[in-house]
């Protein structure tokens, strides 16, 4: 390649988000076709201690690679049996807290995580349950959902309308960034 088509070609920073088994090796082989298809490791988040409404461990990775070398990248991991959730130069750009109250364990939680996760702009963040009494009271949930940027409105309408759906309660950030 010409000095010319490698100045078109830059390295640039991508966001590769993963789920990965929990089970010994998984991760250091869903990074081994980064390494093998030239890609240069910038970050790794792994929350072991948090798990994806699939039962899976969440990974992001951060690499910086040209176009082409992070589309081989991509098609190795998959290749590899990886599950790749989002792959692309594009973050998210927003994040936006909620809360959910009312009998979220009885409405089948994993249901109402799972169709929030379905909308291709939103990505639950972090999530925590309190149900002191079990299924047999109200319990609450914090939820941290990052959007893309202008789609957390479309994100709030989401959890309204589940949330209106099994009768649940949110309790929704103040606009304007009021205090």
């Amino acid at each position: 390649m010409d000095d010319a088509g490698d100045a078109e070609r830059d390295p640039q920073p991508h966001t590769i988000r993963l789920e990965l088994a929990d089970e010994p090796g998984q991760l250091l082989a869903a990074l081994e076709p980064i390494s093998e298809n030239g890609g240069n490791l910038l970050s790794i988040f792994h929350e072991r201690g948090n798990v994806t409404p699939r039962g899976r461990i969440p990974v992001e990775v951060d690499v910086e690679a040209t176009p082409d070398r992070f589309d081989a990248i991509v098609d190795a991991l998959r290749e590899e049996g990886v599950n790749v959730v989002q792959a692309g130069a594009e973050h998210y750009a927003e994040e936006v807290a909620v809360l959910l109250v009312g009998h979220l364990v009885d409405t089948d939680l994993s249901d109402t995580l799972r169709r929030i996760e379905a909308n291709p702009a939103t990505s639950i963040a972090d999530f925590s349950l309190n149900a002191p009494e079990g299924r047999s009271d109200t319990s609450s949930a914090r939820l941290r959902m990052a959007t893309r940027a202008g789609e957390t409105a479309a994100a709030l309408d989401l959890v309204r309308a589940i949330a209106d759906e099994k009768d649940l309660h949110v309790v929704e950030p103040l606009a304007g960034g009021a205090v």
